[in-house]
């Protein structure tokens, strides 16, 4: 390994656990005590973060689950997911601030940049819309006074009266592929987030988005968002990875990757055409498998195989400069299990921090 990495685990807050991709389970549904005991599991695993997704559409508040599963942690960080159509940043920056001194300090922040529900902005504006808010967040979180005249927001507020602990703003994660969020990644967030790809394309995009902060005077950390299944053998491994197809219906698949709000995304199109361009098995590349993608909007393809294996894949991804890995598995809580004692103890990792 090149050094310490972050490792991140999911939360099915957005009904998004299945012991049979496309099965509804009434146990998997995302409720409170589910999604509280795949955090714990993560905690108890050894993950260094976890993140809690957000969709308006789909599952239970990450905002209130956050502040009520902060005070039943002790260790891990938690990736609390924002959608900033649906935000007044000033008020965001307070449920900030009070649930990472909740946590003691562990907060980070995954930034959605979502319609608000009933209306539909545009890329650009919406983009534009994401990126004021990001900079309201980090001038507000790092204790100064706002003066915004921005085009969506025109405010003139004194800092908020509770702070982090750091007293600065925590990290803000964000991801997309189209040029406006690639612009509003480079001029506003700390991580961008690559969904997965061929390595080639991965490549790719880390060097633009490398060239586009160094434009603006920044520089980025870079994390990969993919699924994961690990087993004894890479033919077990192949074995689970088809089990959690065995049941899908083909229109099922289809219907529950159009209830997303994010299907038209730049991000959702790479992943579909990343699906079809791979092999007749589902693999685009060596030890990863698209078959997730067949039932799942957004993030749609896993890494599979041995401990060997995967724990290489992983360091090649750190090689090319990947700073953390947010990683998820089905069922959520049993294949953290297996990741936390198959691949975790071997990997060098800890808690990201912004140089």
């Amino acid at each position: 390994m090149t050094g310490p990495c972050e490792v991140s685990w999911f939360s099915a807050l957005c009904d998004d656990d299945y012991e049979f991709l496309g099965v509804p389970d009434p146990k998997l549904r995302s409720s409170w005590e589910h999604c509280r005991d795949i955090v714990l599991q993560a905690e108890s695993g050894g993950f260094d973060n976890i993140l809690l997704p957000s969709g308006y559409a789909l599952g239970i508040d990450t905002t209130a689950f956050a502040a009520a599963i902060a005070t039943m942690v002790q260790r891990i960080r938690l990736l609390m997911a924002v959608r900033i159509g649906e935000s007044w940043p000033p008020q965001l920056a307070r449920q900030i601030a009070t649930i990472d001194r909740i946590l003691g300090g562990r907060l980070t922040v995954n930034i959605i940049s979502s319609d608000l529900p009933g209306e539909k902005l545009a890329s650009a504006p919406r983009y534009a819309r994401t990126l004021e808010a990001m900079q309201i967040l980090k001038t507000m979180l790092n204790g100064q006074p706002l003066d915004h005249q921005g085009e969506f927001w025109q405010l003139k507020l004194d800092p908020p009266a509770v702070t982090t602990v750091s007293g600065t703003c925590p990290p803000l994660y964000f991801g997309g592929l189209s040029p406006d969020a690639r612009e509003a990644a480079a001029q506003g967030c700390d991580v961008y987030l690559l969904w997965p790809d061929k390595k080639e394309v991965v490549r790719e995009i880390m060097d633009d988005m490398i060239a586009r902060a160094a434009r603006h005077g920044r520089t980025l950390k870079f994390g990969y968002r993919a699924h994961v299944v690990v087993r004894d053998t890479e033919t077990e491994a192949r074995q689970a990875a088809d089990r959690l197809l065995s049941k899908l219906d083909a229109a099922e698949g289809e219907a529950i990757r159009a209830k997303s709000l994010d299907t038209n995304s730049a991000g959702v199109a790479a992943q579909a055409a990343l699906r079809e361009n791979a092999a007749n098995d589902g693999y685009a590349e060596e030890n990863l498998w698209t078959g997730v993608g067949r039932a799942r909007s957004g993030c749609g393809a896993a890494i599979v195989g041995d401990p060997d294996q995967v724990l290489a894949k992983l360091a090649m991804y750190q090689d090319m400069g990947i700073d953390a890995f947010i990683l998820s598995g089905y069922p959520h809580a049993a294949e953290a299990d297996l990741f936390a004692r198959h691949v975790l103890p071997r990997m060098q990792h800890g808690p990201l921090t912004l140089d």
